[in-house]
């Protein structure tokens, strides 16, 4: 077993680092330095900045995430999915001294075409602290991933995060306002017309035009928004996977957010369990360690 090593959390903005000894972590490090950001420096140097005086030439790193896709490090082959996530550390891909890439996994099968990069490492971890047959991983692109017996069989993606910010950043929705704050009010109204409407496209415009109106405080329409997208993506998802009630849902992800998708699921009577996705990505980084036995 495996007790010092470092795990890398390498996405598209932002990069994340925590060194563990003798199975503990002792530190963590953050930059704004994801694939999209590098600045022409090779990830090589930027990796060995993160973790200045970590490292020994045998401490094994092992990346996952963006980093191994075409705009990355190296352009690491997707796994097909079903994919056994216990077997995720024996596909490591290696691309430099002690210094790995978790795969990612992909879907090609008629029309259903998928793929995902870094959250088949926090599957792994919270499959194995909370075992489930469904999981909702909240994001720019949210993920929701279906687990049996240890295997992952199939995956959707939804640009739920991604939408709720081109809509607030580059149309006439968020066009021209203050800045916004919390408002659980908003949120939940919206929640419960996305939970309820099938007409999505019809009910986003409807969000400009209650504030134009004054029916909608001009610094809450973040919330409304979130919710009125979250509601769609719920009431959507739920209607294609059979026996959803009866299933052990987990939501894996930053508190903030995996609270709005439990409320969303609440409202309709369904419960679920949160873990921390940090939590899940360190779980699923050791698992692979030491499965790999490096």
């Amino acid at each position: 077993m495996t007790e010092n090593f470092i795990a890398i959390d390498w996405g598209s903005t932002q990069l994340r680092a925590w060194h563990f000894s003798q199975g503990i972590c002792v530190n963590s490090r953050q930059q704004e330095a994801g694939i999209t950001r590098l600045a022409g420096r090779h990830p090589r140097e930027i990796l060995h900045a993160i973790t200045d005086g970590w490292r020994t030439s045998s401490t094994p790193v092992v990346m996952a995430g963006m980093i191994g896709s075409q705009q990355g490090w190296q352009n690491v082959p997707y796994l097909p999915c079903p994919v056994m996530l216990n077997d995720l550390g024996r596909q490591l891909y290696p691309v430099d001294d002690a210094t790995w890439i978790v795969p990612g996994v992909n879907i090609v099968d008629g029309r259903d075409v998928n793929i995902m990069r870094g959250e088949e490492t926090q599957l792994l971890g919270a499959w194995q602290l909370a075992p489930a047959s469904l999981y909702i991983l909240p994001g720019t692109h949210c993920k929701w991933a279906e687990v049996d017996n240890g295997f992952l069989t199939r995956f959707k993606t939804v640009m739920t995060g991604e939408l709720h910010h081109l809509l607030m950043t580059h149309s006439l929705i968020g066009n021209a306002l203050p800045p916004q704050i919390a408002n659980r009010e908003a949120f939940i109204h919206g929640l419960e017309c996305g939970l309820l409407d099938g007409e999505i496209l019809a009910r986003l415009f409807e969000t400009r035009a209650a504030w134009v109106l004054g029916k909608l405080a001009q610094d809450a329409v973040s919330e409304r928004l979130s919710g009125l997208l979250i509601g769609a993506e719920v009431a959507q998802m739920t209607r294609l996977y059979a026996s959803f009630a009866e299933r052990r849902i987990v939501i894996v992800g930053g508190e903030q957010l995996a609270l709005r998708y439990q409320t969303a699921l609440e409202l309709i009577g369904i419960q679920a369990d949160i873990i921390s996705g940090e939590t899940a990505f360190l779980q699923g980084i050791r698992s692979m360690i030491n499965e790999r036995v490096i």
